[in-house]
């Protein structure tokens, strides 16, 4: 029986979404009635679509019954986990034609590797580069020659921003591919060691560097759970990616058989005309995606991203839904940073398919929704394996293969999920919890207050942090800098945890998905650019952060807060590319509607 809050909660989001949903319900539909694309093309538009076919091609797609299957790549050498991508695109396309379609690269999508701009100025385009990914993928479909996608992407931005470009096609069936996690290098805890080592100057640079060259070695996505992981993760529970194909190693067997398997099942939902991406996107699977970020401690990028997805498809959610399906859903995953564990130990152990098993069977997943593999969300609740040279699939057994990275639903590491919102007169925020030690998830101290990331690292350095603090990052948030992540302060903020201190960050910046011990108050809205209460907090200030209670509070006298002058940042860089997202940061919305430009 499905969990009565778990059906309250996407009640309440179909109800609030009653006439964005019916609006953009009208649009696919509009597009649905007019049939295949191709037969309405003139004789120029057709033989311009045509003109670098292969002659077979040619007279396949003169065929109006014959399908054909966009990809749109994210492709590029610079992200180890897009990488394998570049062989896969004649791979794929030769299986697609085996299955009896047609298949043309449809067009590209930018994307950056935040393990490259972490900390620099590149990451001040990154999440925007979200919502450019959307706008690509539109105009990579814009020819509207084809009867379904294939989508290759799996990092941080590039997955939302596919499936909200994706999302204007809706009418169209589309898949994600994945291309699977690098093998395991040095343990995330051996890595985070060194990090912190490197913090506190025991160890060079040199050091630092062997470390992170043995964490990040070969192609494949990185190891430890973060955003691009829990992409992979959301995809399956969404049921837009085939089940248990995220965490198989690019080199891996099973890897070529999926892909293949992937090429036929898109062949099959394209030339069957019938459900399309809007169908599989509705409420229900939105609120299946939230349910597995909070069941396996996802990353908080996806307080962003779920939000700006759903609302591509027309769906209101929002961070209170997030809480309140936080306090129904158990932990039931510890992967690094929540844990010692890599994905490739997560999948070992049992996947993303173990954790569909545990949650469906508890009633905390909507069963009864639209997928790639067809109606229902059991099939992914089984796990593929290599039969002959083929994948199949295998029901997953009801025994973790290991308890320490999942557990079955009701022995769960926690009762409630890893993610908390917080409430008070600083402003709203989100809080990954499932990382965070229960005794570290209070902190009353004194604020520190930065406008710049570096700053923080130069009072650390200085010796000047060698306190209780709540460091507050302000000028962070969307419309200040593009909200880039924070994560590079974690190392510093860790020492000095390690070493007895109180310490928290408050921030309208992000901590991205590797968040991790240090309890962080992240996503601060109103921003401070916006002018938000977070503007207005001085140095010494006594802030209250209180996971628990779902509180983030400055304890001085109201009426004196209000009255304070607003701090107005350190005016805006425009180099390295920056200039030309003026726009963006002019007109993004609030963090807490998905921090979109739409």
């Amino acid at each position: 029986m499905t969990h009565p809050v778990l059906l309250e909660v996407t009640d309440r989001i179909k109800k609030r979404s009653q006439d964005s949903r019916a609006e953009y319900m009208q649009r696919i539909e509009e597009m649905r009635s007019a049939g295949r694309a191709r037969p309405r093309l003139s004789c120029g538009n057709l033989a311009h679509a045509l003109a670098a076919c292969s002659e077979a091609e040619k007279q396949k797609l003169m065929q109006d019954g014959m399908a054909n299957i966009g990809i749109v790549s994210a492709y590029n050498d610079m992200l180890s986990a897009h990488q394998p991508y570049h062989h896969k695109l004649d791979e794929v396309k030769a299986h697609i034609i085996d299955a009896g379609a047609v298949c043309q690269m449809a067009g590209g999508v930018p994307a950056m590797c935040d393990g490259v701009t972490q900390g620099q100025s590149g990451m001040e385009l990154s999440l925007f580069s979200r919502d450019v990914i959307a706008m690509a993928t539109g105009v990579a479909m814009s020819h509207n020659v084809f009867d379904g996608g294939l989508l290759f992407g799996i990092c941080d931005k590039i997955v939302p921003g596919l499936l909200i470009g994706a999302l204007s096609f809706g009418h169209l069936p589309f898949m994600f591919l994945p291309a699977g996690p690098m093998p395991t290098g040095i343990s995330n805890s051996e890595k985070a060691k060194v990090r912190q080592q490197y913090a506190a100057g025991e160890v060079g640079r040199a050091e630092l560097l062997e470390s992170e060259s043995r964490a990040y070695h070969s192609p494949g996505t990185c190891t430890f759970y973060g955003t691009a992981n829990s992409n992979q993760m959301m995809l399956e529970m969404m049921g837009l990616q085939l089940p248990g194909s995220s965490f198989v190693n690019p080199g891996d067997p099973l890897r070529a058989a999926l892909d293949k398997a992937a090429a036929s099942r898109i062949t099959a939902l394209a030339q069957d005309g019938g459900k399309g991406l809007a169908d599989m996107v509705t409420a229900e699977s939105i609120v299946n995606g939230t349910v597995g970020l909070l069941a396996t401690g996802g990353s908080t990028n996806h307080t962003l991203h779920i939000v700006a997805i759903a609302a591509a498809a027309g769906i209101k959610i929002t961070w209170q839904d997030f809480a309140d399906l936080s306090e129904i859903i158990p932990l039931l995953c510890r992967v690094y940073p929540n844990g010692t564990a890599d994905v490739n130990a997560f999948d070992e152990a049992g996947g993303v398919p173990f954790v569909v098993r545990e949650l469906l069977g508890a009633g905390l997943l909507h069963g009864d929704v639209e997928t790639i593999m067809g109606h229902g969300l059991a099939a992914f609740a089984e796990a593929p394996v290599l039969s002959e040279g083929a994948a199949t699939w295998q029901k997953t057994s009801g025994t973790s293969g290991d308890d320490m990275i999942i557990r079955t639903a009701d022995k769960p590491f926690q009762n409630t999920g890893g993610l908390a919102l917080l409430k008070g007169n600083i402003g709203e925020c989100v809080m990954k919890t499932s990382a965070v030690k229960p005794a570290q998830r209070f902190v009353e101290a004194p604020a520190v207050v930065f406008e710049d990331q570096d700053d923080l690292l130069t009072a650390y350095k200085a010796g000047d942090l060698e306190k209780d603090f709540v460091a507050v990052i302000r000028f962070q948030g969307p419309r200040a800098n593009g909200m880039p992540e924070l994560h590079k302060l974690t190392p510093s903020l860790g020492v000095l945890q390690d070493k007895g201190f109180k310490v928290a960050l408050v921030t309208d910046g992000r901590m991205s998905g590797a968040s991790g011990k240090v309890p962080a108050a992240i996503h601060v809205t109103p921003e401070a650019a916006s002018n938000g209460p977070i503007a207005r907090v001085k140095n010494g200030d006594m802030v209250r952060l209180d996971a628990g209670a779902g509180t983030l509070e400055v304890l001085v006298d109201a009426d004196d807060f209000a009255a304070r002058e607003a701090s107005k940042g350190r005016g805006k860089s425009n180099t390295f590319g920056r200039n030309l997202f003026e726009m963006m940061r002019a007109n993004v919305g609030p963090a807490g509607e998905g921090a979109s430009i739409f």
